[in-house]
Parts: C-alpha cells; sequence; structure tokens
C-alpha cells in the first residue's frame, strides 16, 4: 500500500492520523505505533522515509495548523488604512482569537522534554515572524509617530519572545493566575513605547487557553 501512494498524499495521510491521536490522546500519550496502527497498512519504514522523529511529525502537523498564520500577518502588515500602533494591535488580537489555537494548545506537548521543539519554535520567533512581520510595522509606526523606539530590531525580537515564550504556559507550566500576571507587566511594558495594545478581551483568551493547556496536560 505505502509504495502505491503518492509521497503527498503518505505524508498528509500520517499528519491527519496523527493530529487525530494528538487531540484524542494528547501528545505525549501517543506513540509512533499508534500512529502506525492508524495508517491503514502502512509500515514503520513508509513514516520514517517522511519523518525522523514524533517531534518531527508535531512540527509538520503544527506547521499545517497554522499554514495560515503568516498569510494573516502579512495581510495586516501591508494594511494602508492603520498606524504601526493600530496593526501590531491587530496582530496581537488576531492572532490569540484564531480557533486554531484551542487545537494548538490541546495537543501542546510538554517543551521541557523536547528541546528540538523548544528551537524550533524560538528560532521562527527570531528568523522569521520578527524580521518579516513585526520590524516593519514597528518602523511604520517610528515613521507615523505612533512608536517610540531607537532600536526597532530588537523591540521586535523582545515583543514576540515576551508574548511566544516567556507568556507561554506551554513552556513555563504557568497557572491561570501567573498568566494574568505576566500579561499585565508585558502591558505595561509595551506602555514604554507608546504600545498601549494589550485589553481585557485578550487577557480573557490568554486565560481561556492557559486552561485548555493545563486540562489536557493534566
Amino acid at each position: 500500500m505505502a509504495r502505491n501512494k503518492q509521497p503527498e498524499e503518505t505524508v498528509n495521510l500520517i499528519l491527519d492520523v496523527s493530529f487525530r491521536l494528538f487531540m484524542e490522546k494528547g501528545y505525549e500519550h501517543t506513540s509512533i505505533q499508534d500512529i502506525i496502527d492508524h495508517l491503514g497498512g502502512l509500515s514503520k519504514g513508509a513514516i520514517y522515509h517522511h519523518f525522523k522523529s514524533k517531534e518531527d511529525i508535531l512540527v509538520a502537523v503544527t506547521d499545517r495548523m497554522t499554514a495560515e498564520s503568516n498569510q494573516m500577518l502579512a495581510e495586516i502588515r501591508d494594511r494602508a488604512d492603520l498606524d504601526g500602533k493600530e496593526k501590531l494591535k491587530r496582530i496581537f488580537k488576531d492572532s490569540i482569537n484564531r480557533p486554531v489555537q484551542n487545537d494548538i494548545f490541546t495537543i501542546a506537548p510538554d517543551f521541557h522534554s523536547n528541546s528540538k521543539l523548544l528551537f524550533s519554535l524560538l528560532h521562527d520567533t527570531i528568523e522569521n515572524v520578527a524580521p518579516n512581520y513585526i520590524l516593519p510595522i514597528l518602523r511604520q509606526g517610528i515613521a507615523d509617530g505612533s512608536i517610540e523606539t531607537d532600536y526597532p530590531e530588537q523591540l521586535a525580537e523582545l515583543i514576540l519572545l515576551a508574548a511566544n515564550v516567556w507568556m507561554n504556559p506551554m513552556i513555563f507550566d504557568s497557572s491561570e493566575e501567573e498568566s494574568f500576571r505576566k500579561f499585565m507587566i508585558l502591558g505595561q511594558m509595551l506602555k514604554g513605547f507608546g504600545l498601549d495594545i494589550m485589553d481585557s478581551e485578550m487577557l480573557e483568551r490568554l486565560t481561556e487557553l492557559t486552561a485548555i493547556y493545563r486540562k489536557n496536560k493534566g
């Protein structure tokens, strides 16, 4: 059966099955053998031909789940009707409110035991999202007077590391109360740069996602 499937079709089947199992059992409780058992005859070799490990499968599943994210970022970055500050707030709000976030926080792994996944998140944050999406917005904000900083490159990285890593309950296993406190501190920090962009709706959503993660982790 594996020989008759096109490579793309095989990869999609592996990702479909893995996503379903991650959602049902959780990433940590899903084994490679569990995935093989639900592939309708595909062998272990078929999996390892495309993916070196379960971590690689999770990265691919997450990449597919968030495929629309970069498109969303680009659309906001390129809007002509918003200033830099408004664009940054829109990115924060739309990113955290995406329905796919519920699935991401449901299948989330334990980053403490998956350094490869943590590195993948850090690399994408610093090498892709910060320079290609956040930095152009900060530079526009400096030009239009809505953002105050002499170091836009570093601020772009700081904002994303704080939002995607420091505030991420999947990495630090934060409680709802801890997530609330981190949210408040990030909001105060951003105000110092003229970025009063955090609001109660974002806080409520962050608390909801934290609860989803902690429920499924437990």
